[in-house]
């Protein structure tokens, strides 16, 4: 009997624990400020919900991204990298996973807290 019930009980965690790192997971930042990050300086910080529509070009190592603002989405529509990985991940705006550029050591991501930005920025 005692098996049974230790049986339920870690069945139970198990499903509530799944379903919480799921609704964390898809869950969307609260704020719509947007980092803009290269070789672990913040170069851009915007509220997305106001920014104009435009393009921003961030060079590394004579390397391009090319990252497009359009109806406060962003995304990488270029960049010249090997593996082009940062221009499959998408629109931003669809979730809150970052865009990563390893070879060009570029992230773009919704600012976390709204706390003051480091102080090596």
């Amino acid at each position: 009997m005692k098996k049974k019930i230790l049986i339920i009980i870690s069945a139970a965690i198990f499903l509530v624990s799944g379903a919480l790192s799921v609704y964390l997971y898809n869950k969307k930042p609260d704020g719509r400020t947007v980092e803009i990050i290269s070789d672990g300086k913040v170069l851009y910080e915007l509220d997305i919900e106001n920014e104009s529509d435009r393009e921003i070009t961030v060079e590394f190592d004579g390397r391009k991204n090319i990252i497009k603002i359009e109806n406060s989405d962003v995304y990488v529509s270029d960049a010249e990298c090997y593996d082009h990985t940062c221009m499959k991940m998408g629109r931003l705006s669809q979730s809150g996973v970052p865009i990563v550029c390893l070879p060009n050591k570029l992230i773009i991501r919704y600012k976390e807290g709204g706390g003051e930005l480091d102080a090596r920025t």
